[in-house]
């Protein structure tokens, strides 16, 4: 679990998140199909192309960060993203991937807003959120079998 100097870290993001998510979540994407181009298949690029993606990346982020102290809120819509990660085939070792490139658009887009401390804090809660669509997608999988 996070400490409580990691929560607020990832609390005072939101201002910026509200500001810049998209363009973060615009970048991420573009950064990680050039850097990782196998997972590029995962992904509707219609859906690139309109925005739509990017814009609900940038929500799931926001509401991670608004409730990093408090993420049992976030199940619900973690259930119904899981549901399409396992009918994609996403897999676990697919997170560390998402996460790297993540980090690095969070870093290009706010610049020196993006203290180290800034990207350690999100490193670490990037870390426990995706072991907890790894471990709702483990159970999808498991019923599925």
């Amino acid at each position: 679990m996070l400490d409580q100097k990691t929560i607020e870290i990832i609390k005072s993001t939101v201002p910026a998140l509200k500001a810049h998510g998209v363009e973060i979540t615009t970048h991420f994407y573009k950064i990680m199909f050039a850097n990782n181009p196998e997972v590029q298949g995962f992904f509707n690029m219609d859906k690139q192309a309109s925005g739509e993606q990017p814009t609900a990346l940038a929500m799931t982020v926001l509401a991670a960060a608004q409730n990093i102290d408090n993420l049992g809120m976030l199940l619900p819509a973690v259930k119904k993203i899981g549901k399409r990660h396992v009918e994609l085939g996403i897999l676990p070792e697919h997170y560390p991937i998402v996460g790297e490139n993540l980090l690095l658009a969070i870093k290009d887009v706010l610049g020196d807003a993006a203290t180290d401390e800034v990207i350690d804090a999100w490193g670490q809660a990037y870390g426990v959120i995706a072991d907890v669509f790894i471990q709702v997608e483990q159970e999808i999988y498991a019923s599925q079998a």
